[in-house]
């Protein structure tokens, strides 16, 4: 699940008990959406495409 689509329903400051309640409220909403996970293959692949932008000079700062 995005962070962006949690992040209202945070009430409190920033710890780990108020991301958890959060989320727990986030996730009982019918209109919810959700990011599938990556597989390893995905991640590998997306992390190579980075590396190739960084060394061929096209890539942006970090």
């Amino acid at each position: 699940m995005p962070a962006s689509y949690v992040k209202p329903y945070v009430k409190r400051h920033k710890n780990d008990a108020t991301d958890a309640e959060a989320i727990c409220e986030a996730v009982t909403r019918p209109t919810m959406r959700f990011v599938p996970v990556k597989s390893d293959e995905q991640q590998s692949v997306l992390m190579l495409h980075r590396v190739r932008e960084l060394l061929s000079g096209s890539g942006r700062c970090l």
